[in-house]
């Protein structure tokens, strides 16, 4: 597992299958923050972080920005070392919990142990932040796909959002995508947040990514 400090309060882990599989570690003012938690065979170096973390704080909780197999994998083991709360997109919660059919699968999934994941809160107008991260509602790739931003380190932690090849964006993987139009437009969001960095699960990241989107969106709608 690599593992690589992006920002004041932000670490990224990094395995690889095929292509890499990135999760991430947030200080917060209270302990840490886990965002995604990849696949089962991470298990092992997250909690190693996690116990080598112990100066800065014990883990508080866990954000998914999804339910696929490859963004939940290490959540049961991490939750028999640690009793946090996990959070998603309520939207999510029904697919993740095996009551509906993602789109575009044959069968129910049951990646992740039933009625253990919170909605994360509804504003106004937007999610309630959690902790340092705000989360936005980025539909397409998943019905309930969220991405996170930091705000005080400009990083979006934007789960399967986009791809990148040589640091510009691209489009998610089209064959595990359930909505690629969805998923394109919901990019739009980097046109407010205007992060000075997009943490990519399943890619490098990408600096400067609000420069892009208009080509971005041009190119994919």
């Amino acid at each position: 597992m690599k593992i690589e400090q992006i920002s004041e309060h932000i670490w990224s882990l990094k395995s690889w299958m095929l292509i890499p599989c990135t999760v991430w570690v947030v200080a917060e003012e209270d302990g840490l923050t886990l965002v995604d938690a990849g696949m089962p065979f991470m298990a092992k170096g997250i909690l190693k972080f996690l116990e080598q973390m112990k100066a800065t704080g014990t883990l508080q909780r866990i954000l998914l920005t999804h339910g696929h197999g490859d963004h939940v994998g290490s959540v049961k083991a991490i939750l028999e070392r640690y009793t946090v709360p996990v959070y998603a997109h309520a939207t999510e919660i029904p697919y993740m919990d095996g009551d509906q059919i993602y789109p575009r699968r044959k069968k129910p999934e049951h990646n992740i142990p039933r009625k253990i994941t919170t909605p994360l809160g509804e504003g106004e107008n937007s999610l309630q932040r959690v902790g340092s991260l705000l989360p936005v509602f980025t539909p397409g790739h998943s019905p309930g796909h969220v991405v996170y931003y930091h705000e005080q380190d400009g990083v979006l932690l934007s789960g399967d959002l986009f791809t990148s090849k040589n640091g510009r964006l691209r489009r998610p993987m089209r064959m595990f995508t359930a909505d690629m139009a969805q998923a394109v437009q919901s990019a739009a969001c980097l046109r407010d947040l205007k992060p000075k960095r997009v943490e990519i699960c399943h890619g490098k990241p990408v600096f400067q990514p609000s420069e892009q989107v208009e080509e971005y969106l041009k190119a994919h709608s």
